[in-house]
């Protein structure tokens, strides 16, 4: 499905029954990062994943900020006329969530956060983002996802599952060069949310893979330290792209959080 927003097209699956739940993907992948949860939650779940601007789908139009990026996903909820979801986010997606809740925090039922961070990048973190810059403008985005693709899976992923390898970078090559480094730039400028923390009052749920090393455990950690109402969950032979890497272990924990908030009182929909 397609919404238009302000002259950009956003692209977004919509399957499955029931109350939503919509997931925001990793940079520089795509919705389709998501489907082994999709399969496994459409019996019971309205899932919606949504390719961000740039990414996918949807068109490379600027302007690009996590603020941008979370407007989209409101525009995508009232096109598929959902007053109220839960978002799952993992790496970029979290940051995506983070800008979500503050922007639009009414219509957030629950958060996963998966594989992220909180905090600003760092002063090393910045470097490496125009560095993947330059290499993006110059060598285009197969490029990009040959560097990127050691960071996104754990070891154990990159030693016995070649083929998960092959088939990430695959994914990644298919951003635009425009929504790289509009994405990029989105990720360098965003705020610091850690004290964004202390305000989300919304079940949470943290996951993290053991071997992820953009976002290691300790993040998440400091994470659940600052939610009043999260867990933890830490998977095995995992790296980044924890939901890939490990769809059962992950699929488990978050249909548990669910279970655990489904007879909670939900606001009434659009």
């Amino acid at each position: 499905m397609i919404v238009e927003v302000d002259g950009a097209r956003i692209a977004y699956e919509d399957v499955g029954e029931g109350r939503p739940v919509v997931f925001l993907h990793a940079f520089p992948l795509n919705r389709t990062m998501w489907a082994s949860q999709t399969a496994a939650l459409a019996g019971d779940w309205r899932c919606l994943t949504i390719d961000v601007r740039g990414f996918g789908e949807s068109s490379a139009t600027a302007p690009f900020s996590v603020d941008r990026y979370a407007d989209d996903v409101a525009a995508v909820l009232d096109h598929a006329g959902i007053g109220h979801a839960i978002l799952v986010g993992l790496s970029m997606g979290g940051y995506i969530a983070f800008a979500f809740w503050r922007r639009h925090a009414e219509r957030m039922r629950a958060l996963v956060l998966a594989d992220t961070r909180a905090g600003a990048d760092t002063a090393d973190t910045l470097q490496r983002r125009r560095e993947l810059i330059a290499v993006a403008r110059a060598e285009g985005a197969a490029a990009v996802a040959e560097r990127q693709v050691v960071g996104l899976l754990g070891r154990s992923t990159r030693e016995r599952r070649p083929d998960l390898v092959v088939d990430t970078q695959r994914i990644a090559e298919q951003a635009s060069v425009p929504g790289i480094i509009g994405g990029l730039e989105a990720m360098m400028a965003r705020p610091d949310s850690t004290p964004t923390l202390r305000t989300l009052t919304v079940p949470t749920l943290i996951v993290v893979g053991n071997e992820d090393v953009l976002t290691p455990p300790k993040e998440a950690r400091a994470m659940q330290a600052g939610i009043a109402r999260s867990r933890l969950e830490v998977l095995g032979e995992a790296g980044h792209l924890s939901n890939v890497e490990q769809p059962l272990a992950f699929n488990t924990a978050l249909q548990q959080f669910l279970r655990t908030i489904e007879g909670e009182p939900w606001g009434v929909s659009l």
